[in-house]
């Protein structure tokens, strides 16, 4: 488990970028004269994002160092596929959340991850 205050906020920036731009983008997907109403960009950028919910829970709560690093780095790309695909969407806010989330998995992965060590006799 990560203990600093650091990791903590963290992992508060990531879990609220990604629930904005879940909501900006059912938003966008549901409301009409966005551009992007009922298209399958606007609703994959919106199951990313619960997808990257999932991913900071997963970061968060994982002990060892290898598997830490492997969900940090799916993380970083799910980050930067929703940004572009923001992007692409003309959804300027999403991907603005999703720089306030890439400070939240730096936040995140600064953290120390709790080891045992053993004394050998």
């Amino acid at each position: 488990m990560l203990h600093t205050s650091a990791s903590r906020l963290g992992s508060l920036l990531l879990l609220l970028a990604s629930l904005a731009s879940a909501g900006l983008a059912l938003y966008a997907l549901l409301t009409p004269l966005t551009g992007v109403t009922g298209t399958l960009g606007a609703l994959g950028v919106a199951i990313a994002s619960v997808v990257l919910a999932l991913l900071t829970f997963l970061v968060r709560h994982t002990v060892h160092r290898g598997a830490r690093r492997f969900w940090i780095i799916v993380t970083l790309f799910v980050l930067i596929g929703i940004g572009f695909a923001a992007l692409l969407l003309h959804q300027a806010v999403i991907t603005a959340a999703m720089v306030l989330g890439l400070v939240g998995l730096i936040l995140l992965s600064r953290g120390t991850t709790q080891s045992t060590r053993y004394v050998r006799v």
